[in-house]
């Protein structure tokens, strides 16, 4: 039986890796941590225990993790890159105090920890084009500064007191779930909704700017494998390299078209994002999770974006945004 927290279930990963957790381990707890004003609604809050818990309150992470026996903490909290640029003060605030109040009740705890890390984590200093597993990470966003931290931090914890930190570089993340809010790569999202409303698209990065984005069902059971890996097989822990699609925005707009061939699309970059965007990779090379947990992405541009369609046709029908 598995007991799990996860902090930041409200958020765009949190919200349907809490789902996806809940339906995995059926006899277990898991439990929606939320902050203040971001309370679980509708499935989320009533598939399932949950409890208020701002990941800087070591206190009550500790009192949560002992009411349920809680054996593994998701860590998603986390300020955005492009939001991170604007507080980076806040970003620093919630991504490296909220990492180390997580990782002290889990030293005390024997609690395990996913914490997510990204391709932000990397620079412009680092090889763009199947950019290895280990290799320069010296990024110019505070966004890639906390992941970058959160990495070795997490590794530290590991080797110097046993706790037992897994996680993965998640790439740009595509869902009809939940909005992103204040990534660089939320165009990915935003462009679908576009389509499916019948409303142009104004692009805010420049065409030719290629970063690996990942569908979310993809990104959910990866966050999900790692935790459940044979850590005798692990070489790398903090943090593995995930890839599953290299694209660029006019790669999304044409099969888009496909489907919507009335859909348009126009480009006006904004300064902040192009920078972030052009700082990290095109195409990582995630052999090295192949090889140590047997990651494989299931979903191509195609079915993603099939799905999507579907999927979102469904859901703003629904809610009568359509």
């Amino acid at each position: 039986m598995k007991n799990i927290l996860v902090i930041g279930a409200t958020g765009q990963i949190g919200s349907e890796l809490t789902m996806k957790l809940r339906e995995a381990y059926p006899g277990g707890n898991v439990v929606a941590g939320y902050i203040k004003g971001a309370e679980p609604k509708g499935d989320l809050l009533e598939s399932g225990p949950s409890e208020e818990a701002d990941v800087r309150d070591a206190a009550r992470i500790g009192e949560i993790s002992d009411k349920y026996g809680i054996d593994t903490i998701y860590n998603l909290a986390a300020i955005l890159s492009a939001t991170a640029e604007k507080k980076p003060l806040l970003a620093w605030d919630i991504q490296m105090n909220g990492l180390i109040s997580v990782l002290e009740v889990a030293k005390e705890k024997g609690i395990s920890v996913f914490t997510p890390s990204s391709i932000g984590s990397f620079g412009p200093g680092t090889p763009a084009d199947d950019t290895p597993q280990d290799t320069i990470q010296r990024p110019t966003s505070m966004y890639g500064v906390t992941k970058v931290a959160t990495e070795l931090l997490s590794d530290y914890y590991h080797v110097k007191y046993g706790v037992d930190t897994r996680s993965v570089r998640f790439p740009g993340l595509i869902s009809y779930v939940t909005l992103p809010g204040g990534g660089t790569s939320d165009y990915s999202v935003e462009i679908y909704y576009a389509a499916i409303r019948g409303e142009e698209f104004v692009c805010p990065l420049a065409a030719g700017t290629y970063m690996d984005m990942m569908y979310m069902p993809d990104a959910l059971r990866a966050s999900i494998e790692i935790m459940e890996a044979d850590p005798s097989r692990l070489r790398h822990r903090n943090s593995f390299n995930i890839a599953s699609m290299s694209l660029e925005p006019q790669m999304l707009y044409e099969k888009i078209r496909e489907y919507v061939p009335g859909f348009r699309m126009r480009y006006e970059p904004d300064p902040v994002k192009q920078a972030i965007a052009d700082s990290w990779p095109n195409k990582m090379d995630d052999s090295c999770a192949r090889e140590e947990w047997g990651w494989k992405a299931e979903y191509d541009l195609d079915a993603m974006t099939v799905d999507m369609i579907a999927r979102l046709k469904a859901k703003l029908s629904r809610d009568g945004a359509l």
